[in-house]
């Protein structure tokens, strides 16, 4: 664990989260175990890329670079691995902080050699100061945050959550990068699922290979005003359910649904019931939680049934790079 060097991978686009992004960076340099380096990578976006290359020109440590593929997280990232020295690659939310000892629980899961990832629990921070009382737990994963369901501790899991999460290099080698056309591309639809293809491919690649979740690897994200809000979440799940179809199309719906049936005949039917008894009981928001789990359970089938037509018509596609030139 102590000769392990782990670069940070910060993935922006707009000058909209500035103050955030200054804070993801502080976390970064913040940490009990210093990182390698901190690699801020910009989507196309060259008014920020001047800005931030001024900010950090005098830091060590912290190198600033354009997205060198097409617009997009995934290609960000893929950037990322690419420029990056570490042994292992951490993915950070640019509107996210991490704790202190956040790199440390991650370096601490490497210790096992045949471990390729490291994830961790993402705590949403909401604008409103509150969830609101209608939002499910069960459904956090909507806005990029660690959803009710998920086990305890730190446990082996199918696929860890891009925005608080590692990877050993060698991982990258063994699958291929991010895969371009899934995930999020800035401000249009919030698609997603790229770390869950990437996961499930890298464990075909690789049989032995562990991913774990460590959730006391923690960081704080922040839930802007609109997506507190139910037109949000429809679009969230529906493009979920769009996502989770390439998916399928790429891995088998086997192992690319393996966690989504257990979780949508045991974790989701739980939760309804726990908001129809909050709604007996006269407690605020338990029956808009029992509807909001149904809503998002109908909104993502429907995504996923047009997502297959799509993919069955050849209209929806996605392609996975090779990281080239990647730094030893």
């Amino acid at each position: 664990m102590r000769n392990l060097d782990i670069s940070v991978v910060v993935c922006v686009y707009t000058e909209d989260r500035w103050e955030d992004i200054l804070a993801a960076v502080d976390s970064v340099l913040a940490q009990s175990r210093p990182a390698l380096e901190t690699l801020l990578v910009v989507d196309h976006n060259q008014a920020l890329l001047d800005r931030l290359s001024k900010e950090y020109k005098e830091t060590e440590g912290v190198r600033v670079l354009a997205n060198a593929g097409p617009r997009g997280l995934s290609a960000g990232r893929n950037t990322g691995i690419a420029a990056s020295y570490g042994d292992v690659i951490a993915f950070l939310d640019d509107d996210a902080v991490a704790e202190r000892d956040w790199l440390l629980h991650f370096a601490e899961g490497y210790e096992d050699p045949l471990v390729m990832a490291v994830g961790g629990r993402t705590m949403p921070i909401w604008a409103s100061g509150r969830r609101p009382a209608w939002f499910p737990e069960e459904f956090d994963w909507v806005v990029g945050c660690t959803y009710k369901g998920l086990p305890p501790g730190r446990v082996q899991v199918r696929n860890v959550l891009g925005g608080n999460a590692s990877f050993r290099r060698s991982a990258f080698d063994a699958a291929g990068g991010f895969a371009t056309g899934i995930g999020r591309d800035g401000d249009k639809r919030p698609l997603g699922c790229e770390e869950t293809e990437l996961c499930i491919r890298l464990t075909h690649a690789r049989p032995e290979a562990i991913l774990l979740i460590d959730d006391r690897a923690v960081i704080h994200h922040r839930v802007p005003e609109v997506r507190e809000h139910f037109a949000y979440f429809r679009t969230r799940t529906y493009a979920e359910g769009l996502s989770k179809a390439l998916v399928a199309r790429s891995v088998g719906a086997g192992k690319g649904l393996e966690s989504e049936r257990r979780y949508t005949t045991r974790v989701l039917p739980a939760g309804v019931a726990r908001g129809l008894r909050d709604a007996l009981l006269a407690r605020p928001g338990g029956a808009g939680r029992a509807a909001a789990i149904v809503a998002g359970v109908v909104t993502a089938a429907g995504g996923y049934v047009l997502g297959s037509v799509r993919a069955r018509r050849g209209g929806a596609t996605f392609s996975v790079v090779r990281i080239e030139g990647a730094a030893r």
